[in-house]
């Protein structure tokens, strides 16, 4: 056997285990990330949006708008840009504060920015007196702002993610496949033990991943790992019909992603391009690190229509976009996502950083 230990899952922690674990990871986790591109993106836009309304209560021309709104955000994306940076920075030291601590720092980081930028422009001369005491409250106030939505952002992600769990779940533990399976297994046992006993332990290492308590993110290798085990159980029920060919980048296995990704991808590329063709179908599972982005495609040729006494059923398409909204919760704009037929073949096209 390749390891006893896949036939049995982790056993249950105690209640007072679990509790223990969940104070460590609150008291060890910040309660917002500003270290996202997508972040970024959303608060420079949102504190120019607020620039460009508050100088049109200033300004009595076009021309006297565009050139007040030019000075204060001269003050404004500098603050703004320091923020981010510092919060980002000091993620892991603001993690171990308590929760209103946090929020103090994130707001004491607001208005310390706000002077440095109200100080840019005296230096410069964009105003004659600067307003010290109006921009460390402006700053306190849009530093909270940004760190209230960015903790309704991460919690928005928990449920989202369980909702996420269940559908795969119940997407890999459909009857037909145990049964499938385990009649396979059955059909080798006299003959070819060695074949059904491998099969049997990746049918129980799937089982292992869907029901432990999976974290938020694991590496690309993991996931190829686990993508391995399903087509060796699907390539013993359909033979020759199942085709495959990896091509695999050892410098993208790094790269982070949701857990249990990756697997739906090829059961799709499965039920959709090998079960309905008596001839089977192509599979083929491409990795590549191209720069600081990693590019993962499953692709799978389509049945031809000869084969169809009736149109061919379309899916859904519940696992796609299950897989679009894990990627966008985890690399948020930096993740790229693209679904669709390609000639005779259908063609998933995921694009992540390679590091988080």
């Amino acid at each position: 056997m390749r390891s006893p230990s896949i036939l049995s899952t982790t056993p249950a922690p105690t209640a007072a285990s679990r509790s223990r674990a969940t104070a460590s990871a609150r008291a060890g986790a910040a309660l917002f990330d500003a270290c996202h591109i997508g972040v970024v993106l959303r608060a420079v836009i949102f504190v120019e949006a607020v620039v460009a309304v508050a100088t049109l209560f200033l300004a009595s021309t076009p021309a006297e708008w565009l050139m007040l709104m030019a000075t204060v955000t001269g003050g404004a994306l500098p603050a703004v840009l320091l923020w981010l940076l510092a919060a980002c920075g000091l993620k892991k030291l603001l993690g171990r504060l308590p929760r209103s601590a946090q929020y103090g720092a994130g707001a004491l980081l607001g208005s310390l920015s706000a002077l440095y930028g109200c100080g840019l422009l005296r230096l410069t001369g964009a105003v004659g007196s600067a307003p010290w005491i109006a921009s460390a409250l402006a700053g306190a106030m849009f530093a909270a702002l940004l760190m209230a939505a960015l903790v309704l952002r991460a919690r928005g992600q928990t449920p989202a993610a369980m909702t996420a769990r269940l559908e795969e779940l119940q997407s890999r533990i459909r009857p037909h496949f145990l049964f499938n399976t385990l009649n396979s297994a059955i059909a080798l046992v006299r003959d070819e033990p060695a074949k059904a006993e491998a099969m049997l332990e990746d049918l129980a290492e799937l089982f292992r991943r869907a029901l432990a308590d999976a974290g938020e993110a694991v590496t690309l290798a993991d996931e190829i790992a686990l993508a391995e085990r399903y087509l060796a159980i699907e390539q013993v029920r359909f033979g020759e019909r199942l085709r495959i060919r990896w091509d695999v980048d050892p410098a993208a296995n790094g790269a982070r992603l949701p857990a249990l990704l990756l697997q739906p991808l090829v059961e799709n590329a499965v039920k959709h391009g090998v079960e309905p063709s008596p001839d089977g179908a192509k599979i083929r599972i491409r990795t590549e690190r191209r720069g600081s982005m990693v590019v993962i495609e499953v692709l799978n040729s389509l049945p031809p229509l000869r084969w169809a006494d009736e149109p061919l059923p379309r899916g859904h398409g519940i696992a796609l976009g299950n897989v679009r909204d894990r990627l966008r919760l985890l690399h948020d704009v930096q993740a790229q996502f693209s679904a669709g037929l390609d000639q005779d073949t259908y063609r998933v096209r995921i694009a992540i950083p390679a590091e988080i």
